[in-house]
């Protein structure tokens, strides 16, 4: 027995409707115009060979890999394209861009602006731009721009007049070049890198730089290619199967650790407990721009160093001299939710491990005491060449990219007050 064309279409739209019912009860969807998007681009369009139940799963669908299998093209997951497009504030008649390219998202940028507005959409890989140019018509939106390009350097003749008013980048990026390209007042939305760390940030642009002013949203992308792409800074600390990397900041000789790894790490407590599925994600990223040294720690998974290997790795880790300290949880009791309760503890490598350990604790006790129930941290992105140099090798909670200095503000608990149990549901004052 066959189903017929008919068939799969009334399928696919009840799928479809599950899928934004879904979205609005996690509240991802938080307006009309977004859902309406949602209920009406068929995502199955640009998923083809992909069976429909898997189209409209809330979950990642790969479109294209290269020859070692790494997953260089895909439709992103509903919730995150959901969230992404609230934050873009996109009104009838703006001028999008999208860079990363695939056509669903162009297709719910181009619902979003209507007839009156148009979306330009960009990648650097001419099969997945060609599978725009196929999909876009069939859907219905043969109105969108579809560019080839390296979006590093924006062609000439892509940027309106007066810049477009909202851009929204859907591969994983380390940089923003792109603010020349916004409008006064148009909105970014990036997933940007800041030391390995992954956030899908909402920035307005003001008197040339842009502000960040909703909460971060931890994500996953494919990785940008071409000139923008991202350095890890790899090292490999010899005969350990220890990797520690440094995409931000300067980085550190490793061949001199080995030493450290040859006994028994010292082990600095906290006493700041976390439940066994909640996020740290934000201590993690406080302390890459607190502490000097501050590098990410992998262990080769049949090594035995570091024995048991990271829980949440990378690890957050600093390099002090010939030594090393690096955060760890160990497991206190089953929590109330039988689910875990762990404490955060910090263990030191060699022969300044100890204090190593005792200054990264120090910024998680800083964290705990200051931060961690303060709302979401404000990032703000300036033109590198329009910054003033930094005065030294390390400058707390600032991130040097080529393009741009990136600044992270941590708001504080206010004293005898109200507080937030968790950070993101707040806009500082």
């Amino acid at each position: 027995m066959t189903t017929s064309p008919a068939t799969e279409i009334n399928d696919a739209s009840e799928l479809r409707h599950q899928l934004v019912e879904q979205l609005l009860a996690d509240n991802h969807i938080r307006s009309a115009a977004v859902e309406h998007a949602f209920r009406t681009v068929p995502r199955h369009t640009f998923a083809p060979g992909v069976a429909v139940e898997a189209a409209y799963a809330n979950d990642v669908v790969a479109t294209r890999h290269n020859g070692d299998g790494t997953v260089t093209s895909s439709i992103s997951a509903p919730w995150l394209q959901a969230d992404m497009l609230e934050a873009a504030r996109i009104q009838p008649g703006h001028r999008v861009l999208e860079i990363g390219s695939g056509g669903y998202n162009a297709a719910l940028l181009a619902k979003l602006v209507g007839p009156t507005g148009h979306v330009t959409t960009l990648d650097i890989d001419p099969a997945v731009t060609e599978r725009a140019i196929s999909f876009l018509p069939e859907a219905g939106y043969d109105r969108v721009s579809v560019v080839t390009a390296d979006a590093e350097h924006l062609p000439a003749g892509v940027v309106p007049d007066g810049g477009f008013d909202a851009i929204v980048v859907t591969v994983d990026t380390w940089d923003l070049p792109w603010i020349d390209a916004l409008a006064d007042g148009g909105r970014l939305i990036a997933p940007l890198r800041l030391h390995g760390y992954h956030w899908a940030i909402g920035f307005t642009r003001n008197k040339g730089a842009l502000h960040s002013d909703e909460p971060l949203i931890v994500c996953g992308f494919v990785a940008m290619q071409g000139d923008g792409a991202w350095n890890t800074n790899r090292r490999t600390v010899p005969g350990t199967g220890v990797h520690l990397s440094w995409e931000d900041g300067t980085p550190l000789p490793v061949n001199h650790l080995t030493p450290a790894f040859t006994r028994e790490p010292t082990i600095t407590r906290t006493s700041i407990m976390v439940g066994g599925q909640e996020p740290f994600d934000l201590l993690q990223l406080y302390l890459a721009g607190a502490l000097p040294g501050f590098c990410r720690l992998e262990v080769d998974p049949d090594g035995e160093i570091l024995n048991p290997p990271p829980r949440h790795w990378p690890a957050a880790a600093i390099v002090l001299g010939a030594s090393l300290a690096r955060l760890a949880t160990e497991r206190i009791d089953d929590g109330d939710d039988g689910k875990g309760r762990y404490e955060f503890v910090v263990q030191g490598y060699g022969d300044q491990g100890l204090l190593a350990a005792r200054e990264m604790a120090a910024q998680v006790e800083q964290w705990q005491r200051n931060h961690r129930r303060a709302c979401f941290p404000l990032i703000t992105a300036c033109k590198a060449s329009e910054c003033a140099p930094a005065d030294t090798d390390h400058e707390p909670h600032v991130f040097a990219k080529k393009h741009t200095r990136i600044t992270v503000s941590w708001p504080t608990v206010p004293a005898n007050s109200a507080l937030p149990t968790s950070p993101g549901n707040c806009v500082p004052a």
